[in-house]
């Protein structure tokens, strides 16, 4: 059996592990991995367990997660990329996101991309939603430019409810992609 629900040339996703605790740990308190998000969402280890749990536990229940992700040359576990619901009220909830979290040493390789389009596929050919979403801090150019490659496009604006109203990272960016749009470009990417 397959340990990766999604494979790429170089990416595998897949479960969790205890042993991706002490990884993911570091890069939730790492300032550079964490640039884009309130200090409030820098998790030590207690809660990077409980925040694997949630990812395990939404997967038990969806059926898809931010998966847990290896660098298949060296079997190396080097963050997330996947999809999980969204938990809050905006203009474009309910819905899914697509998002991605690497270690700072596997940046700028085009990985979080590979991933996010596998991710996407595997999304639309799985699961029976018309629309993928993906939401980042107005500042956080790195991931637009992810979104876009994957096929997105910038529906608006908003202020982020679960973020506070004084922290200059509330106003969001929110892109989508529809289960036609992926139709059209699924080939051409």
């Amino acid at each position: 059996m397959n340990k990766y629900l999604i494979e790429t040339s170089r990416l595998g996703l897949r479960a969790w592990k205890d042993s991706d605790l002490d990884t993911f740990s570091a890069m939730n308190s790492d300032e550079s991995v964490m640039k884009y998000f309130p200090k409030k969402f820098r998790l030590n280890k207690e809660e990077s367990k409980k925040s694997i749990e949630g990812f395990m536990d939404h997967y038990h229940k969806h059926g898809f997660t931010y998966f847990a992700t290896d660098l298949l040359a060296d079997d190396e576990f080097i963050g997330f990329i996947g999809m999980k619901t969204l938990g809050f009220d905006a203009f474009f909830t309910p819905g899914v996101d697509i998002g991605w979290r690497l270690s700072k040493d596997y940046w700028g390789r085009g990985l979080a991309t590979e991933g996010a389009i596998a991710a996407r596929n595997y999304f639309f050919e799985h699961f029976n939603y018309d629309k993928l979403f993906s939401l980042t801090p107005i500042q956080n150019q790195p991931s637009w430019s992810v979104m876009e490659k994957i096929g997105m496009e910038k529906i608006g604006v908003f202020d982020h409810p679960l973020i506070d109203a004084n922290d200059e990272l509330q106003k969001h960016v929110v892109y989508h992609i529809t289960k036609a749009q992926w139709d059209g470009v699924k080939e051409n990417l």
